[in-house]
This record gives C-alpha cells, structure tokens and sequence, in this order.
C-alpha cells in the first residue's frame, strides 16, 4: 500500500469528526430554540419529560444495537438517581420554565456559565483542583461578563429576573451533578452509554411522576411544538450524546469541550433568525466576556485534573465525567 494511503485515512478520519463536532455544536445551539418552540404547545414540564422519553428510545436502541446491558448494583442505581435529577431532570425543567419568560438566546448564554459554576465548585468540593491565578481571573472576568449581559449597571432593566435566575440555577445544577458523578460514579466499570442510558431513562421515570402532578393533558396538539420536542429529544438529548461518544473517541476530552463556546453563538443565531428576538448590544458583548471567563478557567497544568464539565451536555465518555446530557 503506497504511502498516500495512510495519509488519505487520517485525512478522512479528520474530517469526519469535524463534521460529526459541528453537527453536535449545532444541535445543542438549536436546543434552546426548540425549547421555546415547545413551551408555545406545552407546560414546561412536558416539554422536559417529551424531551427524556425521546433521548432515551434513542439511547436505548443505541445500548441494544451494541449488545451493551445496564449497570448493576443498588449503589450505583442510587447514584444515577441523583445525577439523574441534577444532570437531567432538574436543569430541564429549569429551562423550560425559564423560556417561558426569557428568550432562548439569553437562556444559552446562561447555560454558557456552568464552567465558572464548575470551577467555583470544585475549589471547594475536589480537594486536588487547586486555583491559579489565570483561573481566578477567569471565574472573576466570567462573572463580569454574566453582570455586563444582564445589564447590573441599568438596574437589570429589560431583562426577566426570575427566568434569568432560574436558566442560571439551571447551570449551577450542571456543575453539581457534574461534580457529584465525578466523586460517586468513577469506575464502576459499566459502559458510558450503559451509564446515560441508564440516567436518561431514570429522569424520565423522575418526570413521569412530577408531570402529572403539576399539568394537566393539553386539550390539543399542535404540530411545530410536537416537532420541537421530539427534535428536543431525539436529537439534543439522545443522539448528541451519542456523537459527543465518537469525538471524545477520536480526538479526546480537551478538544471535544471546545463546543461549549460555540453553542450561545449558534442559540444567539437561532433565536435572532428565525424567532425574531430582539438582542440589544450588551447581550453579545456579555457573552464574550463569558466565554472568555470560561475559556481562562480551564487553564491548567498537566498535573492537574479538570475542574469543570468539559461540555454543555457533559456527555464525555471517561468514568471521571460521566454524560450529562446537555443542555
């Protein structure tokens, strides 16, 4: 086989995770898009729990087409209980309740802050993350740019408090759950898509149980909305974390996190496209400043583990950052 041949592989093999790593940026960019699109036909939280249904019929056909089974052990159960709760079923429902009075390009720009969250939280709860001075900077300069979004100096004018707070506590719940599975769910030695089939399909059973509780069946269905959930699901919850798998594979964790800093630019686009919503010049600004924030804070030495989720859904594919299907 002539030399070109190699070459021409690698070539390939390069392009296809670029390709699978942009159709990834996208559907988790259009997730919040989908979102809003789906608050318009249904309550929040049957948005959230057509979103888990779908994610895990995809993730489950996928466990059964690789001849995979689900973990055992009471333990773990328990475990994928929690991160079910605070990966899956909590920060959905915060967004989809959020949406109802924010726009989606706030509400991605949001979700852009769980690595400050991450990194806050992991100076306290992960004894051998240790600070620097560039990751302080950036925890500070991320904050600022969180502030410079939602307008501090003009009183938040303009901007939905409490769907601000509840799309930010969304993001807080990410790095929660995120550092909670770190420190429980490390080496259990099943299959990450065992793990988030399994996660998944516990938060819809979680969501089964709420909805019911707090909505009641609307009294029709209107077909975009229907759309957006199963688009929701199928795509943004199932069939990302499956192409997350495939990236992380091939050219690991630290590039495969560098989609975390495309998504609020593509929720940005979306929403200002195709639902008209109106972006005055802070907005993008502050943004920026986030994911500069955010950037700085992943700075580190080789000896050192990561502090933060390495992306919006965190479905990476090691024991150490079990998916978390965002956002």
């Amino acid at each position: 086989m002539s030399s070109a041949a190699p070459a021409t592989a690698r070539t390939s093999r390069l392009l296809d995770w670029r390709v699978r790593f942009g159709a990834l940026a996208l559907i988790w960019g259009f997730s919040f898009l989908f979102i809003k699109v789906g608050t318009e036909g249904f309550a929040p939280f049957q948005v959230t729990f057509g979103r888990l249904l779908f994610g895990t019929a995809v993730l489950a056909v996928a466990l059964v087409v690789k001849r995979d089974r689900l973990p055992r052990g009471a333990r773990t159960w328990g475990h994928l209980t929690v991160a079910a709760l605070l990966l899956n079923a909590l920060p959905f429902s915060l967004f989809a309740y959020a949406e109802l009075t924010i726009p989606s390009t706030l509400a991605g720009i949001c979700n852009a802050t769980t690595p400050l969250w991450g990194m806050l939280l992991s100076l306290v709860a992960l004894s051998e993350d240790r600070p620097t001075r560039v990751r302080a900077a950036g925890l500070g300069i991320g904050f600022m740019g969180v502030l410079t979004v939602l307008g501090a100096w003009q009183g938040f004018s303009g901007i939905d408090v409490t769907g601000t707070a509840l799309a930010l506590l969304a993001s807080f719940s990410y790095a929660v759950g995120w550092i909670y599975v770190r420190r429980t769910l490390a080496g259990t030695g099943a299959s990450h898509l065992s793990l988030a089939t399994s996660q998944v399909g516990v938060a819809t059973l979680q969501l089964a149980a709420i909805t019911p509780l707090f909505t009641s069946l609307p009294k029709s269905v209107e077909v975009l909305p229907l759309l957006a959930v199963i688009a929701l699901g199928a795509l943004g919850t199932g069939y990302a974390m499956l192409l997350q798998y495939g990236v992380v594979a091939e050219v690991g964790p630290t590039t495969a996190s560098m989609v975390t800093y495309f998504i609020p630019v593509i929720a940005t686009t979306a929403g200002v496209a195709l639902l008209d919503e109106h972006l005055t010049w802070n907005t993008p600004l502050g943004a920026l400043v986030v994911l500069a924030g955010a950037a700085l804070t992943q700075t580190r030495t080789s000896s050192r583990t990561p502090s933060t989720p390495p992306t919006p859904a965190s479905p990476t594919p090691t024991p150490a950052r079990h998916p978390a299907g965002r956002p």
